[in-house]
């Protein structure tokens, strides 16, 4: 019997209160065609209800496409995730109290589906003590309707670990790109290997179904045995997708670089202008020394990789993403997690399981608000619902930190010339607070583990030194009133030995980095 059916045929397959895994990560590995029709089903029919929603990360392309199809009230009762950035119209729902929502740490989510599949009782981990996921603190509860607690804290070998606890689950929703008529299924257009695999066998252990959506069809057993990413005993159904509905990312249809097929130029990358970004982005790279593994967040840390291509020092460091490329150059917003020419791609869990451990020697990520005890938050402003996706995971484990951002935000106007910096005009918000809205990132659990953590911005560095904020370095042509600590909520530990910093950082022509990263 063959397998392939239509997406309207997948999404009748859904039961009202079923919980159903979907991979993806922006666009890569989402089943967009069939998300598609279980929107147009439930808008006619009222069915599926009551879905319980599980995704690890951001799906969508931050406007219409992804998990924003879903958005509808009624049609999910719970959402577990790692993040709603992609998905505007899930933040607004989960926003507006319309369903119970759990924002859990990504890298958590991928290894609780091999904990389902092997009927383990969950993940028992590190990841997410002493942050908003802590159920001392908020246990990832992130909407009003959300009362039942799905974290514990407990003890093991007299140490406090989380447990996340195992569930069943009724449908799975992945994505490749040929499957054969048995359902034998290969990612090789894919730029990202997700967690397809564990997703399907949690849910064939759970004793449910899933649907693969799929470029095109092709003969049984003809595909090679070495490309097949999922076999076809895993996989129940198969949707053939239109174009259209087949994004390799949130912005390219495919680009064959992503996928390893070609390896393209990376030439002439375009200065940064001289500004505070590009600043922040030279001092955060001052961090790195020579064989480092990094992980880079998206906008002002992501400069750090184009400071160091201006350097000419981009190959004495290895650049990775949570979504699992290894080396080659990461790319843009629009198709963030994927990278040109990587030298590797792994499995989305199996990158989890290398961050977590401790593979990362540096991360540098935003900063959004942080506290006079270094605590930073980046997932939950006001009402306004981000998620913390991978961040939590990252920052925990990475054997050093830097958090990179503007000293203020709404606003800020600089002048970078000869040396110095110039604030023409002060932002409207204060990011250096008394206490954050919520804690992504706990500074007394990095001050425990001795975990060395930096704080750069375009007019001053900090330092977490004994669970304290401590001002080590200035930038040259500021005011140390008026313009740090006059825009504090919070007064800072002043170093004995605060210097300036580098004043070439704040020059057209810098041409320092190859010396400081071979420092040791």
């Amino acid at each position: 019997m063959s397998k392939v059916i239509s997406a309207s045929q997948a999404a009748e397959l859904i039961k009202d209160g079923d919980t159903v895994a979907v991979s993806g990560f922006g666009l890569a590995c989402w089943a967009e065609e069939i998300g598609i029709a279980v929107e147009q089903r439930f808008l006619k029919t009222g069915h599926p209800r009551n879905l319980t929603v599980v995704h690890s990360s951001a799906v969508g392309n931050r406007r219409e496409k992804g998990m924003s199809h879903w958005a509808h009230e009624g049609l999910i009762k719970r959402w577990i995730g790692g993040i709603t950035s992609a998905s505007p119209k899930l933040a607004k729902l989960i926003e507006e109290n319309k369903c119970e929502a759990y924002n859990l740490p990504q890298g958590v989510i991928t290894q609780l589906y091999r904990e389902i599949a092997a009927k383990r009782p969950g993940v028992i981990t590190k990841i997410g003590l002493g942050t908003f996921v802590d159920p001392r603190l908020e246990g990832g509860k992130i909407s009003p309707c959300t009362k039942e607690d799905i974290v514990k804290v407990v003890e093991f070998e007299n140490e406090e670990w989380l447990f996340y606890k195992s569930f069943p689950i009724q449908v799975g929703l992945i994505r490749g790109t040929v499957a054969d008529e048995k359902g034998n299924l290969t990612l090789e257009k894919e730029g990202l290997h997700m967690e397809v695999l564990p997703i399907a066998q949690a849910v064939k252990n759970s004793g449910g179904i899933v649907i693969a959506q799929v470029e095109t069809v092709a003969e049984a057993k003809s595909l090679n045995s070495r490309v097949v990413k999922v076999p076809g005993i895993l996989v129940d159904y198969i949707v053939v997708s239109k174009p259209e509905n087949h994004f390799q990312t949130e912005n390219t249809q495919y680009n064959p670089a992503f996928s390893g097929h070609v390896r393209v130029p990376i030439r002439d990358v375009p200065p940064l202008p001289l500004d505070e970004r590009k600043v922040i982005g030279r001092r955060a790279a001052a961090e790195i020394r020579e064989n480092m593994i990094l992980n880079l967040g998206v906008g002002i840390p992501a400069n750090v990789s184009i400071v160091a291509a201006e350097e000419g020092v981009a190959e004495q460091f290895t650049l990775t993403t949570e979504a699992g490329s290894i080396g080659g150059v990461p790319a843009g917003l629009a198709d963030f997690g994927h990278a040109y020419n990587s030298e590797a791609i792994v499995d989305h869990h199996s990158q989890f399981d290398f961050y977590d451990g401790g593979g990362l020697d540096l991360a540098v990520l935003g900063l959004a608000q942080t506290d006079e005890y270094g605590n930073v938050n980046v997932s939950k402003f006001g009402t306004r619902i981000a998620g913390c996706g991978g961040f939590i995971n990252i920052s925990q484990t990475a054997k050093k930190l830097v958090f990179a951002g503007t000293f203020t935000a709404g606003g800020l106007e600089v002048k970078v010339a000869n040396g110095k910096l110039e604030i023409v005009k002060e932002g409207k918000v204060k990011k250096f607070l008394k206490s954050v809205e919520q804690i992504t990132y706990s500074g007394k659990y990095a001050t425990k583990v001795g975990q060395q953590v930096v704080y750069v911005t375009e007019r001053a560095v900090f330092e977490l030194i004994n669970g304290k904020m401590v001002l080590t370095e200035i930038a040259p042509g500021v005011d140390l009133k008026k313009h740090i600590l006059d825009q504090m909520d919070f007064e800072p530990v002043i170093s004995p030995n605060l210097k300036e910093m580098d004043a070439g950082i704040f020059s057209e022509k810098w041409g320092e980095l190859k010396n400081v990263i071979k420092q040791r």
